[in-house]
């Protein structure tokens, strides 16, 4: 019943500026695939090629 009020991206910008004044040059955000309308167009996230790997634990 929450969906499509905007407090997701409403969350994202808190976050952003929270990161923002705390001298923070950048904000990352993994996200599904099916996210990426929301996290891109919505919230202003731009698409980057990026590596992983797990230093800890198993997978």
């Amino acid at each position: 019943s929450h969906r499509r009020r905007g407090l997701g991206r409403a969350l994202v910008a808190v976050a952003a500026a929270g990161a923002r004044e705390a001298g923070c040059d950048w904000l990352h955000v993994d996200y599904e695939e099916r996210l990426r309308p929301f996290y891109e167009d919505a919230c202003g996230f731009g698409a980057t090629a990026a590596g992983l790997v797990r230093l800890h634990g198993e997978g």
